[in-house]
């Protein structure tokens, strides 16, 4: 009981101060994801084996080039692509591993692009258009919360199949389909409350979330396992560590950065 409070509280507090900066200034949003990148990828080098100060000095300049100063438009599409494209390597290994270890090549490919790849389109995420909206980014955040919560709900519940037991074994079938569905729901409801997108938009933005968000996780999962620890960090009581929490959002925003910034071009 003390446990479950304990995370209840730590996890509170977490979202507490994430809302505030989505709600207060953009640069205030921009701050507080710095300060969890820089956390994140503290958690993620330990997992890979880095020790060198020059991902933090990496994380520093790309996030003030593409976050603060928003330089070239052609650049951010640019450092997108190669975003996307190393997730889906990523997503192509968990499915079919290709070697039983990652070179130091791949660790930095994966700490640049994956890790603060992922931190930077998180940032950019509510200014895809250009003007800040607090609510896109909002709603995002809690479409994750939402797909997490039910899918461990759902899983818990009713989950007989896994969905990949050699990764983790206590993920479902069920429980993504329950985490993908609450999402689609919940989705309706942020489109009647923001008004921002269509609600096919929205549906679609739940979808691309939870597919993506649980795939992060997986992957994740994968990075401990060859490791051999159970989580990142420990500075979350009852979560583990900051990659634990964020590693589905990092994950799934450069593939809804890309979603919306098509459907800008095309419309």
């Amino acid at each position: 009981m003390r446990e479950v409070i304990i995370r209840a509280l730590s996890g509170l507090l977490y979202m507490a101060c994430l809302l505030l900066a989505i709600f207060s200034l953009e640069n205030a949003y921009l701050l507080l994801l710095l300060i969890f990148g820089f956390i994140c990828l503290y958690e993620f080098l330990k997992l890979v084996g880095i020790k060198s100060y020059i991902p933090y000095l990496l994380f520093i300049i790309v996030t003030v080039v593409f976050c603060y100063f928003k330089w070239s438009r052609l650049a951010t599409l640019l450092f997108l692509g190669l975003t996307v494209t190393t997730n889906l390597y990523l997503i192509k290994n968990l499915i079919r591993p290709s070697e039983k270890y990652i070179t130091l090549s791949q660790k930095y490919g994966y700490t640049l692009f994956y890790i603060i790849g992922g931190f930077v389109f998180t940032i950019l995420l509510p200014s895809y258009q250009g003007d800040y909206t607090s609510y896109l980014v909002a709603s995002v955040f809690a479409l994750i919360w939402i797909n997490d919560t039910f899918a461990f709900i759902v899983g818990k519940s009713i989950g007989k199949h896994k969905l990949l037991e050699r990764i983790s074994p206590k993920k479902t079938i069920e429980g993504f389909i329950g985490g993908l569905v609450f999402s689609c729901i919940a989705s309706f409801f942020i489109f009647k409350f923001t008004g921002l997108l269509t609600i096919q938009l929205w549906i679609t933005v739940a979808i691309v979330t939870s597919v993506f968000g649980t795939l992060g996780d997986l992957i994740q999962s994968q990075l401990k396992r060859q490791a051999g620890v159970k989580d990142s960090g420990q500075l979350m009581p009852g979560h583990g560590g900051f990659y634990d929490r964020l590693d589905s959002i990092i994950f799934a925003s450069p593939f809804i950065y890309l979603f919306l910034i098509v459907l800008e071009y095309v419309s």
